[in-house]
């Protein structure tokens, strides 16, 4: 269900900034190893599956480098409303780009309908602890220096939550699992700086529309440098980016089909004792 436009309740994403930060990372030349760290992390899964995809599709805010990723397949963007035609792909890739959805469940249904039957999706987001010291850095900081508290770091999706997206979708054989890759930086700024570059500054609806105060930003980066150091190396700090894969199918009739239940041949009791006596 798409989000109600005349609805009172503000959104998450301002759109328009989204777009000015993914167009200002181009122009920056943009960091892209998470897209990258993900794109090979997919070539890996796809090779253990034992099927050969041949119309595949990639939604994502970075359409070049996945273009150069995934040569052949269809690239668009993640609007709201998908360009992907029902039924025409046997893959379907989510590459980056769920965490800034505002109807996250939407977009993987648009995707789940632009497959064929037993087609795959994959998406890939960050999620779970994702710059959890950036936040909190920030949070103390404005706290300290403000007295308030104003939104800086997008939300992230826990596994857990993000994986019961996929049969809300309408997707079987749901999986989710996680990666973590920790990045060492010189300071906050530093940090920030390949923040702008990944096209991943704030983008948040309910930002502030005014630029961060210097004594904030200073106060953060102490606390940060205080707070979260990098274990190898004293002076620096660390990032923590934890990438959230989410795959499942499109329902299909050859597929496994879990018992239903009360069809055990085997009372569990039984069973139970069964295993210990052949211990």
């Amino acid at each position: 269900m798409m989000p109600d436009p005349t609805s009172s309740v503000p959104g998450l994403t301002d759109r328009r900034a989204l777009d000015r930060n993914r167009a200002r990372a181009l122009r920056l030349g943009p960091v892209d190893f998470l897209h990258r760290i993900v794109a090979d992390e997919i070539e890996d899964r796809l090779a253990e599956v034992n099927r050969r995809f041949s119309a595949v599709a990639v939604v994502t805010g970075r359409p070049q480098l996945w273009r150069d990723a995934m040569p052949g397949a269809t690239v668009v963007a993640d609007t709201p409303a998908l360009a992907l035609e029902p039924g025409a792909h046997d893959l379907v890739i989510h590459a980056m780009a769920l965490h800034w959805a505002e109807d996250p469940v939407g977009q993987i249904a648009q995707a789940a309908r632009a497959l064929r039957p037993d087609g795959l999706f994959i998406a890939a987001c960050p999620g779970g602890r994702t710059l959890h010291e950036l936040r909190d850095a920030l949070t103390r900081a404005e706290a300290e220096v403000t007295g308030g508290l104003s939104p800086r770091v997008l939300p992230m999706g826990e596994i857990r939550d993000l994986g019961g997206l996929l049969p809300r979708a309408g997707l079987a054989l749901p999986v989710a699992d996680q990666i973590t890759q920790i990045a060492s930086y010189r300071s906050l700024f530093h940090l920030g700086r390949d923040l702008r570059a990944m096209g991943e500054g704030n983008a948040l609806a309910q930002r502030l529309r005014r630029p961060t105060r210097r004594d904030v930003l200073l106060r953060a980066a102490a606390l940060y440098a205080e707070n979260h150091p990098d274990p190898q190396d004293g002076t620096r700090i660390r990032a923590t980016f934890d990438l959230v894969f989410l795959t499942g199918w499109a329902p299909d009739a050859s597929q496994q089909k879990p018992l239903r239940p009360g069809s055990a041949r085997m009372p569990l009791a039984e069973a139970l004792a069964s295993t210990r006596k052949s211990e």
